[in-house]
């Protein structure tokens, strides 16, 4: 006879997180956390700050998905959805120029659904409003899980559609066929970094594990070359890059010569390695690229990644 299975049981949102300010916004801020509602929604987010003033009012959280370089707010509500969540969502939507908003409640009322997929219908992808139910279950003594259930998502089809109204360049659909060729080597080769969505753009996002750092790998017709990068962002970018160089030697004893970019001209800075004469146009030669491209992303990783989960840096701005 079968095993006997057990029931899922719902468990009260606030025998979890008493407060939305002070224990749920700090609990979806951790890294693992923000991973699972990333995972719900098909996004990469990484947190780039808590509590952002917007006027007299507070985002709870700002991100960025990287898998297009895009603001995110992230609005929290432990109750049934309300007109005043609603206003404010928008408010900070509008105040941050953020183009994904994210509101996390118990419960939507079908208005408020409605009312985020009418959005989500009139942007065409332009806005992209996704609405979330958060809950806790359990089985027995089990230890309660949490569970992000979507109640109102983007159009992918209407999204897709503007974009064929658009119309694609040469150069955007070549790139979204290179990254996709790219993600199913890897898949193929098998995987050691997450794999975003491909996009019709010059450069491929890798998660390093840190907000403000990420690996990006990119590919150009113009300069006829790809490379692998350390992209660094924010206030805090030229003390990281900084900080970094201190390790240049060690650094390039495992990587080799790279490329360090502090860019004077912005607050971001980037380390990076090309390869070249390398055309991405030419797909007979695609299978070289992606072998050069998994390869450095996987040592970039190794080398770079516990150096920054590790800085210590006193005007970092999280």
């Amino acid at each position: 006879m079968p095993s006997p299975l057990g029931s899922l049981e719902p468990v009260d949102l606030r025998t979890i997180w008493p407060d939305e300010a002070r224990d749920f916004t700090p609990w979806l801020a951790q890294e693992e956390n923000l991973r699972r509602l990333s995972d719900a929604l098909n996004l990469e987010l990484e947190l780039d700050r808590i509590e952002v003033a917007v006027g007299p009012y507070s985002a709870d959280l700002v991100a960025t998905d990287a898998s297009s370089n895009t603001k995110v707010v992230i609005e929290n509500q432990l109750e049934k959805t309300n007109h005043d969540h609603l206003g404010k969502v928008l408010t900070y939507a509008s105040g941050l120029e953020a183009r994904i908003l994210i509101w996390i409640a118990k419960k939507f009322t079908e208005e408020h659904r409605q009312t985020f997929d009418y959005l989500n219908e009139c942007t065409s992808g332009r806005l992209r409003l996704y609405g979330v139910e958060v809950e806790v279950l359990r089985i027995g003594d089990s230890l309660p899980a949490p569970h992000f259930r979507l109640v109102s998502t983007p159009n992918d089809y209407v999204a897709a559609a503007h974009n064929a109204a658009s119309e694609l360049s040469e150069a955007k659909s070549l790139y979204l066929q290179f990254w996709t060729a790219f993600r199913d080597h890897c898949r193929e080769t098998g995987e050691s970094f997450s794999l975003q969505k491909p996009a019709p753009q010059h450069w491929y996002t890798v998660r390093i594990g840190r907000s403000g750092f990420s690996l990006s790998l990119t590919a150009s017709t113009m300069h006829n070359r790809i490379g692998c990068e350390l992209y660094l962002r924010g206030p805090g970018a030229k003390q990281s890059f900084r900080r970094l160089k201190e390790g240049q030697k060690d650094i390039e004893a495992a990587l080799g010569a790279l490329d360090w970019q502090e860019l004077p001209e912005g607050q971001d800075c980037r380390i990076v390695d090309y390869l070249k004469d390398y055309d991405p146009r030419n797909r007979t030669d695609w299978e070289r690229g992606f072998r050069w491209l998994k390869k450095r992303a996987e040592d970039f990783r190794s080398i770079f990644g516990p150096r920054v989960r590790a800085l210590s840096l006193d005007d970092q701005t999280e």
